[in-house]
């Protein structure tokens, strides 16, 4: 009986690998799939930077030149964009609440994801569902109140006002992703650690978070990438061009009117992408790792 189970099992493992070994099934099912994806996801990119690079006479003139490459590439726009804007003001403004606020909600996250999941408290679930609804609640309907906020506390056209605004969107997620992955941590862990007399502070810094590190890089990352994108809040509490966001800044300031102009705009946009890339480039490993313990439960 075992024995006839076996060679089932071994037969229909071989006839699914000789599924995918057969070259027309392979093409259709493999190969055209990934190619359809890769074309979608970074096409965008590649037009993003042919424009950034083309002078004014091949953005406009499609009869001479082709549209999907470059005949003579330029870096006026790069430069006009580096040197005659606020660009690197505003990379800078990004940068610095991009951080500033990742820290705060991954700080607010780790306390409210550790209490839900580990200190078992009555009504610990319905808080961790709460929290996570509340992250769908749309900025555009939030951002109404908090302007209200940010009038009355002095905090408009400030770098603050993102910085304590941003984590109303960011907590939310940040916290339901830690709780997934608190939750793939072992309780006895923290049991024999209070036996042997250590304090919930030193749990939480010593056992949980040091085993909780692909997590936190993850929530960082989703929570850097989410403030570094961010465009309602920073259009609504932002109004000098020194103090804006690259997203707000590229879209408010490179379009005069009906004036676009397209090899600056994508110039920024390219310019603007790179850190998250770059992020994503060096943690992706963490970031799936993270994810996969925080929703295999």
């Amino acid at each position: 009986m075992a024995d006839t189970a076996t060679s089932t099992a071994r037969a229909g493992d071989e006839g699914g690998m000789n599924y995918l070994e057969r070259l027309p099934r392979r093409v259709v099912t493999v190969y055209l799939p990934l190619a359809i994806f890769v074309f979608v996801l970074l096409f965008p990119f590649y037009w993003m930077a042919i424009t950034a690079f083309k002078p004014n006479e091949e953005l406009t003139d499609y009869k001479n030149y082709s549209p999907f490459w470059v005949v003579r590439p330029t870096l006026d726009h790069i430069r006009y964009l580096l040197l005659d804007t606020s660009y690197p003001g505003w990379l800078l403004n990004t940068v610095i609440i991009s951080v500033a606020a990742t820290f705060l909600s991954l700080l607010a996250s780790v306390f409210a994801a550790y209490a839900i999941e580990r200190l078992r408290f009555k009504g610990s679930r319905s808080v961790g569902l709460a929290i996570f609804l509340a992250y769908l609640v749309p900025p555009s309907i939030l951002f109404i109140p908090l302007a209200v906020m940010v009038f009355k506390l002095g905090l408009y056209d400030t770098r603050f006002a993102l910085i304590l605004t941003y984590p109303t969107f960011l907590i939310p997620f940040c916290t339901w992703l830690l709780m997934g992955y608190f939750r793939s941590i072992p309780y006895e862990l923290e049991e024999c650690a209070l036996i042997d007399g250590a304090t919930r502070w030193q749990i939480l810094t010593r056992i949980v978070l040091p085993l909780a590190v692909p997590g936190l890089i993850s929530a960082g990352i989703f929570a850097f990438t989410l403030s570094w994108n961010e465009f309602i809040y920073a259009l609504t509490f932002i109004q000098s061009s020194e103090n804006k966001t690259v997203p707000v800044g590229v879209l408010t300031e490179l379009v005069r009117s009906d004036v676009y102009e397209w090899g600056a705009l994508m110039a920024g946009a390219l310019l603007g992408s790179l850190p998250v890339v770059i992020l994503y480039s060096f943690f992706v490993e963490h970031y799936v790792s993270s994810m996969t313990g925080a929703v295999k439960e």
